[in-house]
Formats: C-alpha cells, structure tokens, sequence
C-alpha cells in the first residue's frame, strides 16, 4: 500500500490529503501531520478582528474532517524531513513515506525586526487564530481609548491583502461608532506603490487604491522598510518613525524550520508546473511553503502572495500528478497559476483577479461592488460546509 503523508492542515494540506484519498481509494494510506487540531477559515480573521465573527464560526475540528474519510491524523509539528530515506519526525515518532506533500504555510518571522511581533514586540497581527483574538482585544482598546493606528506590511511579506481589508474595516466601523475624527488611520506597506500586492499591481489597483484612501482619509506611506519598533512608535529605515496606539503589521515570510532545508536561503522550495520538487520526485510543495519568484524587482524586497484560491488549486494539482505516479498514467496536463481575490471593504468589498498571476497576463482587473461583499459572505459558508463534509472535488 502506498504511504503518503501530508505536512499541514489548513487549505492545502487538508484539500490534498481528501482528495488523494478519493482518488486512490484504499490503495493508499494517507497521514496528516499537524501541530494544530483546527481548520481555521484564514479569510474571516479580518471580520474576528473587527468582533464579526466568533472562533467558533470559522473553525472546524480537524480529525472530525479526516477521521470519516479514513485519513489519519497526528496532531504534532514535523520536526524534520530526510529527504533521502523518505522520514518525517516529529518529537515523538519517526513517520515513513512514498509521496510527501508540505503544505506548511509560512514561518513569521518576527524576529527579523526588533521589536516585531505579539509575543516578544509590540505590534499585533492577523496570520493566526491566536494572533487575530489578541488583535481583536487590542481594538477593542481603541475603541474605548481612541489613537492613531498602523496598518501594513512589513519588508519581506508575502501577504498583503488583510492588511488592506482591515484599513478598510476600521474605518468603515470608526465611521458608525462617529469616532473615525478620532483616529488617524496610516497605511504603512513595503510595496512600491498602492496596490502592487507583490505581483505588480492586478489592472487598476494602483489608482483604485490610491483614490478610495484618498476617499477615506488613509494616510499611507509606501515603499519603506521597519528598522525597528517600540512600544509607541514605528521606526523605519530612512530614519522617519511613526507614533501608534495599535500597530497591525505583517511580518516577514520565511519556509517553516522543519522543511526550510528543501528550499532557498529563505526556507521556500523549488517546484516544477505539476509542484513536485525539483531535485525529489517523490516530495509535493503546495501552498506559501513553495518558492515563486517575484515578477519584477523592488526597492524595498516583497514576496509573492499565494492565496487560499491558489493553493486549494495547487492542491488538486499535486494530488492528480500522485494519483498518476502511482497508476502509470500520463501526468495531469499543466496549467498557469492565477488569483482570485475577494476583499472586503467595510461596507462594500471588492473583486480582485489575475490570470496568470504574474504578468503579462491574459486577464487581470479590480471591481467594486456590494455583490463582491455577497460573494465573500456566501463563499465562506460555502467553503466552510465542504470542508465540514470532507469534499475536495467541488470548486
């Protein structure tokens, strides 16, 4: 029987070990390895930030997804990967595979910036179900105690789209509180201009950007890398600092530790179109953990986003090149990776798209509307009751 073992349980990894398992049947036996027991729906934490949702809304029990499917479930964090006999450790057990997939996510690496971070520094952030109930008590704070707030992404993200829902956010519920004259709202990012998303811009999105902060009165401050921040103000590298009562900054994006040895300087593996590494037949990258080059170099470094979109598509894609592998059969035909985005605006949302992701591109454009804010809503029941009822194979 084939053994194969999956690294993480969020979109990725849980899309991937599902649909491996209807794929291959009982012909396989698939493992999900997984510090955390939850399925968090990464895309509302925004909205938990805000007090919109509760935790128990948008998260679901992974064994209770995988344990109906006959998938099985070891709730520890992989401490390494050898490569070369196939083994994934944790602290307890050493774990043999004939495919592996890493769905990792990333590693946030706070430390890269003094004074970065929830736990050790003084600014919040939004990756983690942890981390988006801590912020939510700290806007909480400023609802009570209003002051200036910062929201951004610091040099070396790869993910930037939260950051811009909650500036929208914020001030959409500053305004029905009245209390938006009360805080000033900073956009601080390190993309070279509104927009650019670490893919250079998706058709209109510097000048969309650009006019709805003008719109709302968002301060932003472009193309600036942190050199520091204590605990009233952000510090940047050209010398500028920025006071904060609550500052909401993304960090930098690094490989997780246990496969960062698989990948470049900065931990995120080499792939080919089907997401198998390029030097190990028998290992799948899918999701943050895998490398894509940037489309265009920046003053201030920033990485490529990889949406839950892209990576439930890369999931479907790893796991059809697998089944194949495994039956002999011709390799799923490749195709170009694209973005769907849809981002809320408060009391509006948007529709973001970009096909392929990166440019020249056959179709890439950002549209407003309360249908975008339907969407989002309706798309997350939607995702959240298949992920409940264990199907992959559905869009």
């Amino acid at each position: 029987m084939t053994r194969i073992v999956v690294l993480g349980g969020s979109f990725g990894g849980l899309t991937a070990a599902l649909e491996l398992r209807r794929l291959l049947g009982k012909e396989a036996e698939v493992t999900v390895i997984s510090d955390d027991d939850k399925f968090t729906y990464l895309p509302s934490l925004p909205w938990l930030i805000m007090g919109w949702r509760r935790p128990d809304d948008i998260t679901l029990g992974v064994d209770e997804i995988l344990k109906p499917e006959g998938i099985s479930f070891i709730r520890e964090a992989a401490r390494g990967v050898d490569p070369d006999k196939s083994k994934v450790t944790t602290a307890s057990t050493e774990i043999s595979y004939d495919y592996l997939v890493i769905s990792t996510g990333p590693y946030l690496s706070f430390d890269e910036i003094p004074g970065l971070g929830p736990e050790k520094g003084h600014t919040d952030c939004t990756f983690t179900l942890d981390h988006a109930i801590k912020t939510g008590q700290t806007w909480k704070h400023i609802l009570e105690n209003p002051g200036p707030v910062v929201i951004g992404s610091a040099q070396m993200v790869s993910c930037f789209g939260p950051s811009y829902e909650l500036a929208f956010e914020m001030h959409a519920e500053l305004k029905r509180r009245k209390l938006r004259h009360k805080v000033p709202l900073i956009y601080l990012t390190s993309e070279p201009y509104l927009g650019h998303m670490g893919v250079a811009g998706m058709g209109n999105s510097k000048r969309f950007f650009e006019d709805e902060f003008a719109d709302k009165e968002i301060k932003t401050i472009v193309n600036q890398a942190i050199e520091e921040v204590t605990p009233e103000e952000i510090r940047l590298k050209d010398g500028s600092k920025i006071p904060f009562k609550l500052a909401m900054i993304a960090p930098p994006f690094k490989g997780v530790p246990a496969v960062a040895p698989l990948g470049n300087p900065r931990g995120f593996i080499p792939v080919d179109k089907n997401y198998r590494h390029t030097k190990y037949r028998n290992i799948f990258t899918i999701g943050v953990a895998m490398a894509i080059a940037p489309p265009e170099p920046t003053p201030v470094p920033v990485g490529v986003p990889k949406t839950g979109f892209m990576t439930v598509k890369m999931a479907k894609t790893a796991s059809a090149a697998i089944f194949s592998d495994i039956k002999g059969s011709a390799p799923p035909p490749q195709s170009e990776l694209e973005v769907i985005c849809l981002m809320d605006m408060g009391n509006s949302a948007a529709l973001m798209k970009a096909s392929p992701v990166l440019p020249p591109r056959q179709q890439s454009y950002t549209k407003k509307g309360i249908w975008a804010k339907w969407l989002k809503v309706s798309f997350e029941k939607y995702f959240l009751w298949k992920m409940k009822h264990g199907i992959s194979n559905l869009p």
